[in-house]
């Protein structure tokens, strides 16, 4: 094998790796949004638990994260919370960085 070749064979590796890192963290980040949320719409225990597992789950909806979004603001609302997209968005954004680091130290 060449070395071309050989480098070939680590970029791919890499990529896959890269590609499931991104996919546990953003699975994370829908679990550690679905846990914010409940609190915000005072679940508790177990019940946070399984709301948390319904957010990851509206994740495979469609491609993007617009239907994690619609879920939890929509659940919200029903609720009589009133939370912007934007403040949602927001709580994601941060809670991705937090769900990466926590993939990373092998939390």
């Amino acid at each position: 094998m060449s070395t071309f070749d050989e480098r070939e064979k680590g970029f791919e590796r890499k990529f896959a790796l890269d590609s499931e890192m991104e996919f546990k963290a953003m699975a994370r980040r829908n679990k550690l949004l679905g846990l914010w949320a409940a609190q915000k719409m005072g679940l508790k225990g177990d019940a946070a638990e399984s709301y948390a597992k319904e957010v990851v789950k509206a994740d495979f909806q469609e491609a993007g994260d617009d239907d994690v979004l619609r879920k939890v603001k929509g659940d919200m609302e029903a609720k009589g919370l009133s939370f912007s997209e934007h403040q949602i968005r927001r709580e994601m954004d941060e809670l991705l960085a937090e769900a990466r680091a926590q993939i990373k130290s092998g939390g």
